[in-house]
């Protein structure tokens, strides 16, 4: 599954695009629509800056990289709003979510316990609206 228009405009929207790079809330080197180092390049320095046009095939160079995530991990079929809001989760949160509670709970037909599992993802604190 690929994460839908609708999906990406959401995800846009949650993590902001901010073309020269900052710190994140926990002090990571972030640009563009949420991509850090740890996602692959480019690697973000900091005084970096990008124009729109990068921060977009950033973004979905990115987004490639956490739909196979989810792809991979999930064995049970997904509507496209789940597999949009486990990808918005995994990007957020990094591949350590496809080892989750959430995951894990969903791979066992319990769909109520995972989405209750995505509620203990809630460091740092200014991520638990998006939960």
């Amino acid at each position: 599954m690929q994460m839908s228009t609708r999906g990406r405009k959401r995800l846009i929207q949650r993590e902001g695009c901010v073309l020269k790079a900052y710190k994140d809330s926990v002090g990571v080197l972030t640009i563009g629509v949420g991509h850090t180092s740890a996602a692959g390049n480019p690697p973000v320095m900091p005084g970096m800056t990008i124009t729109a046009e990068e921060a977009e095939e950033i973004f979905s160079r990115d987004l490639v990289r956490f739909e196979g995530h989810i792809n991979e991990a999930v064995k049970v079929p997904l509507a496209q709003n789940e597999f949009d809001a486990l990808v918005s989760i995994d990007f957020n949160v990094g591949p350590k979510f496809k080892d989750s509670t959430c995951i894990r709970r969903l791979n066992a037909g319990d769909r109520a316990g995972a989405a209750e599992a995505i509620l203990l993802w809630d460091k740092p604190p200014e991520i638990r609206s998006r939960r």
